[in-house]
């Protein structure tokens, strides 16, 4: 069960937390993973830690703000590989800041790799799905998506619009057999979460960290590869059965917190 064996899946924001987490799961269940970046160290890295195991990966530079740039990443993935059967949305970027506190240069900011990063890759990738009269698209949404939370106002605004575009293709191109779901976590611990606490919090990051680890009703925050397990089973053939659906991985917080 759950081997994606023959399949090619594109994978943004591959280089680090969740999405590396999934480019190598992916790759060990026999994809053939194309890791988009904008951050060409961070792709060739977890490519590395592909190849290394004999599995098959490459590495590509790619602003997913671009729609160009993903036109030629996402082109050269076609002509290489004669189909693209997975795509999984993981680039994107946090901030902290209410209504008020939020500027506009931070909010488009935000806007351009969360949403239209997305946007792109799908609109892009769709065409090849069409083609081939199959695909699978997992985004990577939000608790923040459904729920309100503190000091996130554009980062909300941002997953909300990816909970919402992964409906509507799901809707649109079940002609087409394109599955499109999302998943969306709570706190997971990233490099992002011990970056965030030692700027903020500089010689209270353990202290910080178990306070924030306490909001998930279980007790902890999440790991990148516990996501990455759930968007294995969406992504394979297992989940047939499943589009347009958003999945919350978040220890209880949504239905649990009191």
């Amino acid at each position: 069960m759950f081997q994606l064996t023959g399949k090619v899946a594109i994978i943004t924001g591959g280089g680090s937390g969740i999405g590396q987490a999934i480019a190598e799961l992916f790759a060990s269940r026999g994809a053939s993973v194309h890791v988009l970046e904008k951050n060409t160290a961070l792709a060739e890295h977890t490519c590395r830690l592909i190849t290394d195991r004999g599995e098959r990966a490459f590495a590509h530079t790619c602003d997913v703000t671009n729609l160009q740039e993903v036109q030629q990443v996402v082109g050269a993935v076609q002509v290489k590989e004669g189909r693209i059967d997975i795509l999984v949305c993981s680039a994107g970027i946090a901030h902290i800041g209410k209504l008020t506190t939020t500027s506009e240069a931070d909010f488009d900011r935000l806007f351009q790799v969360n949403v239209k990063g997305v946007f792109h890759a799908m609109q892009v990738c769709v065409p090849y799905m069409q083609q081939q009269r199959s695909g699978v698209i997992l985004n990577i949404a939000s608790i923040a998506s459904s729920v309100g939370l503190a000091d996130r106002f554009a980062y909300s605004m941002t997953k909300g619009a990816v909970l919402s575009m992964t409906l509507s293709v799901a809707k649109d191109y079940l002609g087409d057999n394109i599955r499109c779901n999302c998943i969306s976590p709570a706190r997971v611990h990233t490099s992002f979460v011990d970056g965030f606490l030692k700027q903020n919090y500089p010689g209270r990051e353990q202290e910080m960290f178990e306070k924030l680890s306490r909001t998930q009703p279980i007790g902890r925050m999440g790991t990148p590869k516990e996501v990455a397990a759930l968007a294995l089973y969406l992504c394979s053939d297992e989940s047939s059965f499943v589009t347009g659906c958003d999945y919350p991985i978040d220890g209880g917080f949504l239905k649990l917190n009191t």
